[in-house]
């Protein structure tokens, strides 16, 4: 008895299982197109897939090569094999016109069936516009850091990217500090798992720590599945309510600063400064989140809360991502941290080792230093601005809708007047979301329901698809708002 060799070149089909018994009465031809008829028929091969040469396949068979010709001749007159002149034997692409995809291509054994990929919906808040990520500097950095897959980058990051974010961060985010400062993550919620881990450790209790009221749901859930206690902290049009900060309960905060999610606010310089003074006072770590400071296109951006802070023996844990300026799918972001609280997160990221792959971090390292993002950023504050004006003409008018100014970001916020808002805000909702716009309802952003000041209205994202798709959208929503 012998077996076709698994291994080895002839294409596709190349390690198919081929039995031939010697002792058995069929000759051997006969059993050789039976195993590749039952192969094909089960998709071991598949359409357009090549065969072995007969050389090549009689000499792992150890048969002569006449037994392979006739069975390859049986199957060509059959239709499970075409013989193309230039091309070889392969099996017969015609086959995959004939039977359903699902017959070809069965899922293994075992193996999850795929997802469907669904494109983001056209008003979904935090999708950024990316039809113009992909550059000559965006396809330069990709070829270079394909050459350097052999390269493991250190737990921290790659020094190269640390030092690039580090400039990025000086040049606009007005905040000046070393590269050994950057701790590389694969993203905000990566950073901030990071960051509550270590200060965590050795505490022998909960952590405790205080959110923004209203804020953004996804980051009270990361912050409850790292197993830490939320407190509800007050804003108001400016922001975080620096003046109403409780004292002796609090581990962290996390604030928004230069852009409050969802209302928009920007914390004035003396809120920032008592921020800091009672975050020295108290030894709480505050928790900058920079989600999309860097996209404002009324003024310049303003300078981080880290860029107020102690370098040294500081306070302020500031994170970022890359996903909101360039691609969901990038994954990656940083930690920007004093020595002092650096010196609590190294060795827990070292342990862990690093989340974000050398590749991506070598093309991201030569994609900053090539000044690209700077000129992407600056390209997309144009649309991103046109986008906002487009959400005020195009609601212009509507009954009881109020289209809140908004200096930056990715979203944008429409209120409802009067004292039906709430349950309009329901209605709409419900229809915006039965087709398909994937706007958020305003409510759902406070963590204590109870104390919404009486605001309802939507959140609207101003990424995402191309603008004539953000368009549409936004008249289908303005007829569901008139309805």
């Amino acid at each position: 008895m012998t077996e076709a060799n698994r291994g080895g070149g002839g294409g596709g089909a190349a390690g198919f299982p081929v039995h031939l018994d010697r002792t058995a009465e069929a000759p051997l031809p006969v059993q050789l197109a039976a195993a590749l008829r039952e192969a094909i028929d089960a998709a071991t091969l598949r359409p357009g897939e090549t065969v072995p040469a007969t050389r090549e396949l009689a000499r792992r068979l150890g048969v002569a090569r006449g037994v392979v010709v006739v069975a390859y001749e049986q199957l060509v007159a059959e239709g499970y094999l075409a013989a193309t002149h230039g091309q070889g034997t392969r099996v017969n692409p015609a086959l995959e016109l004939v039977e359903p995809r699902s017959a070809m291509s069965p899922t293994p054994v075992g193996a999850p069936a795929p997802e469907p990929v669904q494109a983001p919906a056209p008003l979904a808040p935090g999708q950024p516009i990316t039809d113009t990520v992909v550059s000559p500097a965006w396809r330069s950095a990709w070829r270079s850091a394909a050459g350097r897959v052999d390269v493991a980058p250190p737990a921290l990051g790659d020094p190269a990217l640390r030092h690039e974010i580090a400039e990025h961060l000086r040049r606009m985010r007005g905040t000046a500090r070393q590269a050994s400062d950057v701790l590389v993550t694969a993203g905000t919620r990566d950073g901030l798992g990071l960051l509550l881990a270590a200060l965590g450790g050795g505490r022998g209790r909960e952590l405790v720590v205080g959110v923004e009221d209203p804020g953004l749901p996804s980051l009270r859930g990361a912050v409850q599945a790292h197993g830490a206690r939320i407190v509800a902290l007050p804003t108001d049009a400016e922001g975080l309510d620096t003046g109403r900060l409780p004292s002796g309960m609090l581990d962290a905060v996390i604030v928004t600063p230069s852009h409050q999610y969802p209302l928009g606010g920007s914390l004035p310089l003396p809120r920032r400064r008592e921020l800091l003074a009672w975050a020295r006072r108290t030894g709480v770590v505050v928790i900058e989140d920079d989600f999309d400071s860097e996209l404002r296109y009324t003024g310049s951006a303003l300078p981080t809360l880290a860029a107020l802070d102690d370098p040294a023996q500081g306070s302020v844990v500031l994170l970022g991502t890359f996903s909101r300026t360039l691609a969901p799918s990038l994954a990656a972001g940083y930690l920007l941290a004093p020595a002092g609280l650096r010196a609590r997160i190294e060795p827990l990221r070292r342990e862990l080792g690093g989340p974000v792959s050398g590749v991506v971090q070598a093309a991201l390292a030569d994609y900053l230093a090539s000044g690209e993002l700077r000129r992407h950023t600056a390209r997309m504050l144009r649309r991103y601005a046109a986008r906002r004006d487009a959400v005020s003409d195009r609601l212009a008018g509507a009954r009881g809708v109020r289209v809140r100014p908004m200096d930056g970001g990715l979203h944008t916020v429409i209120e409802f007047a009067g004292a039906e808002g709430p349950v309009r805000e329901t209605a709409v909702l419900d229809a915006a979301r039965a087709d398909g716009l994937g706007v958020q309802g305003l409510a759902g952003y406070w963590q204590q329901r109870d104390s919404v000041p009486g605001l309802a209205g939507l959140v609207l994202g101003v990424g995402g698809p191309d603008d004539a798709e953000f368009e549409r959208a936004l008249v289908r929503l303005r007829g569901i708002l008139d309805a």
